[in-house]
């Protein structure tokens, strides 16, 4: 990262963030926020949120960070990134984050702690860190989940203008401020009702009504990679940025 640096929140992967993510205080060149940024995010909120951001180092030695969260209703926060990112994404989800969390809450009260956290808090986990959420005609669902990256991109690239790909989680919005060619999101197999339209909030209530500790403890979710678009990445344009099997991979037999 360059001196001077500061996150583009032009972006179209931070679009739904844009309405707090230039309000944040600057990172410093190695990507590194102000001590406030705790402070900083609780001050974004236009309405009340369910959490409210503190400094790391309130977390317990010990306790672990989902319970903690969801006893206090207090979200540790470190000055990175990461941590940034997930605040944000409090802001543009609070019920999914919150549904999401109580999901997480409830599998440590039954099954505790251990070296291996089981299915489902890995299906919670990749989803608050990797996935995102998709709108879009039938004919671009059936692409995607069939692999089919010549058809959805390049058969069907003009439907893409009927669509909405939505980035919820927040490891991968960290890897958007680099962008690169294999960068690859988890889509949430579950159809972002067309009726809903652009209205985000909607989106959230919406989805936060969906969370079932059964239906997620399956992994419902797709490989994308993101770069791939179409008005998300230049290079997409070129029919030839859909060769590479090392990203754009075919389906398994």
């Amino acid at each position: 990262m360059r001196s001077g640096w500061s996150l583009p929140w032009e972006a179209p992967w931070f679009a739904p963030l844009a309405g707090w993510g230039p309000d944040l205080p600057p990172p410093d060149a190695a990507g590194n926020f102000p001590e406030d940024l705790p402070e900083a995010l609780n001050r974004l909120a236009a309405q009340a949120l369910p959490v409210r951001f503190v400094p790391q180092s309130v977390l317990p030695e010990g306790m672990a960070y989902e319970q903690f969260i969801f006893d206090t209703g207090r979200v540790p926060t470190r000055t990175n990134l990461h941590d940034a990112f997930n605040g944000l994404c409090w802001h543009r989800f609070p019920l999914t984050k919150q549904g999401l969390n109580r999901l997480q809450a409830a599998e440590i009260a039954q099954a505790g702690v251990g070296a291996v956290r089981g299915p489902l808090r890995d299906a919670l986990t990749l989803f608050d860190e990797n996935a995102a959420l998709l709108q879009a005609p039938p004919a671009l669902w059936d692409a995607l989940l069939a692999r089919d990256w010549p058809r959805l991109f390049v058969q069907h690239r003009d439907l893409w203008a009927q669509a909405r790909l939505v980035v919820f989680g927040h490891a991968l919005l960290e890897k958007l401020v680099s962008p690169y060619k294999s960068i690859t999101a988890h889509v949430l197999r579950w159809p972002v009702p067309p009726a809903l339209g652009a209205d985000l909030p909607a989106w959230d209530g919406w989805l936060a009504g969906q969370l079932a500790a059964d239906r997620l403890r399956t992994k419902p979710f797709t490989p994308l990679p993101v770069l791939g678009v179409p008005g998300w990445w230049p290079a997409n344009a070129d029919p030839d940025f859909y060769a590479d099997t090392t990203v754009f991979r075919p389906p398994r037999p």
